[in-house]
């Protein structure tokens, strides 16, 4: 008869536990959940598929995008709404802006981190990628409120910003309104946050607990990836309000765009980026996960299968790039002055 030993006992564990991971990272990349690529070149691919992004232009972008002077007032930033100390938004339900101005549709502010990703910006997807999704805000009366020429204005009257520029692009560079906001996108390009949960997706079978794995299967389970799919788990255009009405549906006039189709936002982070939908009505993953299980699936989640869900949630909390704020060039006699008006 073979003896069987705690060690035995042991490895076998160790060997289900495994297999289990395995099957487990199979449903998933089976449902559409996709891993951030761990190697650079593969990254790459998806962040910088023209080859673009060059150390002289993300430090650029990076100063014009903590830059307050992009601001009609000289007060408010890409950074003021998308902090990239607090997940990359505001923490608050409705964006504020130019003369303490609340979003006039009571829309919050998603996050920037991992915005690469995503197939559509804004909440009604009306921008196709960063670079025009950052000449929304600047310009917008509720947001930065700055003309596109006092923006160009701005920047071209302090002379270390044109250096800069031609540093990164070639002495012959036009410093044009599209060409600021492109640059402020390509930084926003490396504001990826790999986390434990694509360490597990690329095959770290312990990379999970045996707590955020159930989370995961019960999200899959559910019929959460029929819309938090794909690398962002998010970011897609999806129908909105399925099968009831969300319960703050009139806080705020957003509809989503001309289909009624809502941009869902990335699921990345999301631990810290509450409050939570396209109003920022609701502060806890629970409560949220509850809400989408009714408005979308037409399902009762109780209470300990949301805190489950949400045990997976948190573990897609992930790693940010190092960020050195900025040393800003000064502005000049010639740089047009600030207007709070």
């Amino acid at each position: 008869m073979k003896k069987i030993t705690i060690a035995s006992i042991v490895a076998a564990t160790l060997l289900s536990s495994t297999l289990n991971a395995e099957d487990l990272i199979k449903k998933a990349t089976d449902a559409g959940l996709k891993p951030i690529p761990a190697k650079q070149e593969e990254l790459l691919k998806i962040t910088d598929p023209k080859g673009e992004l060059t150390p002289q232009k993300i430090e650029l972008g990076k100063k014009l995008y903590f830059d307050p002077r992009l601001s009609k007032s000289n007060l408010i930033s890409c950074n003021t709404c998308h902090n990239l100390a607090l997940g990359g938004v505001d923490i608050v339900p409705a964006a504020i802006g130019h003369k303490w101005t609340a979003n006039p549709h009571h829309l919050n502010s998603p996050t920037v981190y991992n915005a690469v990703f995503n197939k559509a910006q804004f909440w009604d997807g009306r921008s196709p990628h960063l670079a025009d999704q950052a000449q929304g805000p600047i310009q917008a009366g509720p947001e930065m409120a700055a003309p596109k020429e006092l923006v160009v204005e701005r920047i071209t009257s302090i002379p270390a910003y044109v250096e800069e520029f031609k540093t990164a692009y070639g002495q012959d560079v036009n410093i044009s309104f599209e060409k600021i906001a492109d640059t402020i996108a390509l930084f926003e390009h490396t504001l990826v946050t790999p986390s434990r949960f694509d360490d597990f997706l690329n095959g770290k079978a312990d990379a999970l607990n045996d707590d955020e794995k159930a989370g995961l299967k019960l999200f899959i389970d559910k019929g959460c990836v029929s819309c938090h799919n794909d690398i962002a788990l998010g970011g897609s255009m999806q129908p909105f309000q399925v099968v009831k009405k969300y319960q703050f549906a009139n806080v705020g006039d957003f509809k989503g765009d001309a289909k009624g189709m809502v941009r869902t936002p990335t699921l990345r982070n999301i631990a810290q980026t509450a409050p939570y939908f396209h109003n920022g009505q609701m502060w806890t993953l629970e409560e949220a996960v509850k809400e989408m299980g009714s408005v979308q699936l037409g399902l009762e989640i109780n209470d300990k299968e949301a805190t489950s869900i949400a045990t997976f949630l948190k573990a897609l909390t992930g790693e940010k790039p190092q960020i050195i704020y900025p040393m800003l060039p000064d502005s000049t006699k010639e740089t047009p002055k600030p207007d709070a008006q």
